[in-house]
């Protein structure tokens, strides 16, 4: 008798019992209940195909929960306008704890009410035009309708060959976006997540195409400025390029890195054996919203047959409007730009974009096979994302951005971009009339900064004024605005990007402010 027969003549009690004993004897892991049914194998895959086809929803069950889903969304677009812009209360969101991944599930319905409690209403609102910290999100209602359409038909928009039209409808959008820049030639590129990733993918491709070797990183010298944004640092170190000489290039007075001094440091580097190798260029910086002079740093690079990126993940797209473009001179000439979507055309956290003048550099960083691909690479038509980033698994992100490029066309885009750029001027002119501000230099895209000032009052002082100060606007949370260090001294910001922030917005802000000076005494 073998033990299967020896199993089968025990009763339901005896055979569960006798399972356990083996399980927790010689320590294997049964799962019981399938082992004691007296079910066949055909009997238990109909029982479990029963149980797995919950997942694909009825008819009834998908017109339910699009109802319940989109009357919570509608409702949230409608109310926006009246919410906070922060809520520094962190306490809802703990009861997000208190609801455990079960073996049966909730209710739909429960569940957007503890989304609405735990997440919706705490913290940051970036989908309010109220949002003027850091550099706004956006999150235009058509770019949620294009993933909902994308992860629902879950086409995959790795390679080629698994959806030939998902590739395409990227590399279209990657082809226009390059036009716009100047872009010529056999340039490449990918909507990755955001400027960080695009950051890592031009780096890795500047260094391979620069044949750049362990033994080289103490005589390669890579160039930047402290308005470099931090995740440049990031992708260096995580290039393995933490070892080589990083040169933070001063800054004028009107905080655009000085190519002049760039021009020396390099002639000093190569008198002394080194290698120059990157320079980096920004567009729109987080502090202060410059631009730095893309084109003298383009001949700086090419003289010295160094790679040129630039960073333009906040404000790229600003290149779209025709009055803002003598700015953006030279930018057609880098090896490498980044831009992110989801700020310049306010499409949803996650929308990134890496261009890069020569693909073949993208591809000789990133291409790779594998033997469980072999048929994935047998029509290799046009290049894919995955050829040209870390990413093999990764999101059909392009829809959020060709959906409302494509019904709402480009005009709303640059006519919203456009009005940004004025209210900025129009928040410096408020601000520079007020007596107790003191204003920065008036911006060059959307980044304005500033602070609260009272006389005979020290910089140590009026460092501790203005950090009050933004706590008590925080508090009130109607506009969120943010904070930076420039040069020691604590300095306020509005970074006015959002598709909905208005005219209104910044009259509000404007007032709080007023409220907060009286009561600080600033005024009467």
């Amino acid at each position: 008798m073998t033990i299967t027969d020896m199993i089968n003549a025990f009763d339901m009690q005896q055979r569960k019992g006798f399972l356990m004993f083996v399980e927790n004897r010689y320590k294997l892991d049964f799962h019981v209940d399938l082992l004691v049914s007296p079910m066949n194998l055909e009997d238990q895959l109909k029982q479990l195909e029963k149980s797995a086809r919950q997942l694909d929803l009825t008819s009834n069950e998908r017109k339910k929960y699009d109802t319940a889903i989109r009357d919570y969304l509608f409702n949230f677009l409608d109310e926006l306008e009246g919410k906070n812009s922060w809520v520094a209360d962190s306490e809802p969101s703990k009861e997000i704890y208190d609801f455990p991944i079960t073996e049966n599930g909730y209710k739909l319905e429960d569940l957007l009410r503890l989304y609405e409690r735990s997440v919706n209403s705490t913290g940051l609102q970036p989908a309010s035009g109220g949002h003027l910290g850091y550099i706004p999100g956006g999150g235009v209602p058509l770019a949620g309708y294009g993933d909902l359409i994308a992860a629902i038909t879950n086409k995959y928009s790795g390679i080629y060959f698994g959806n030939p039209g998902a590739i395409r409808l990227e590399n279209h959008l990657i082809d226009w976006t390059a036009k716009q820049f100047g872009f010529t030639g056999e340039y490449g590129g990918n909507l990755t997540t955001g400027g960080s990733i695009g950051n890592l993918i031009a780096i890795v491709s500047a260094r391979d195409a620069h044949g750049i070797k362990g033994k080289d990183f103490e005589t390669t010298v890579i160039y930047g400025s402290s308005q470099m944004h931090h995740s440049l640092n990031k992708a260096i170190r995580i290039a393995g390029l933490g070892e080589c000489i990083y040169r933070n290039i001063p800054l004028k007075e009107n905080y655009h890195l000085d190519t002049d001094f760039l021009s020396h440091q390099i002639e000093k580097d190569k008198l002394q054996g080194l290698k120059p190798f990157v320079i980096i260029g920004s567009v729109g910086t987080t502090d202060t919203g410059i631009i730095d002079d893309l084109d003298k740093l383009s001949e700086i690079s090419q003289q010295n047959d160094c790679w040129f990126h630039v960073d333009g993940a906040y404000g790229g797209y600003f290149y779209l409007i025709d009055e803002l473009k003598d700015k953006f001179k030279g930018i057609e000439k880098a090896d490498s730009l980044v831009i992110d979507p989801h700020k310049g055309l306010f499409l949803p956290y996650g929308t990134g974009m890496i261009l890069v003048k020569d693909r073949k550099a993208m591809l000789h960083s990133h291409y790779y096979t594998a033997n469980y691909m072999q048929d994935a690479y047998k029509a290799p038509d046009e290049w894919s994302p995955a050829d040209v980033s870390p990413e093999l698994s990764r999101n059909f992100r392009g829809l959020r951005m060709w959906l409302p490029l494509m019904v709402h066309g480009l005009k709303p885009f640059k006519d919203a971009i456009l009005e940004k750029y004025l209210l900025t001027k129009y928040a410096y002119q408020k601000l520079r009339e007020t007596p107790y501000i003191a204003v920065g230099k008036e911006h060059e895209l959307s980044v304005q900064t500033f602070r609260f000032w009272k006389i005979n009052t020290s910089d140590e002082d009026l460092n501790k004024l203005n950090e009050k100060i933004l706590e008590g606007l925080h508090n009130d949370g109607r506009i969120f605005i943010s904070s930076t260090r420039i040069e020691g001294i604590y300095t306020l910001r509005f970074a006015i990007l959002s598709f909905r922030t208005h005219k209104r917005e910044i009259d509000l802000i404007l007032e709080m402010m007023k409220e907060q000076a009286i009561l600080f005494g600033l005024i009467k």
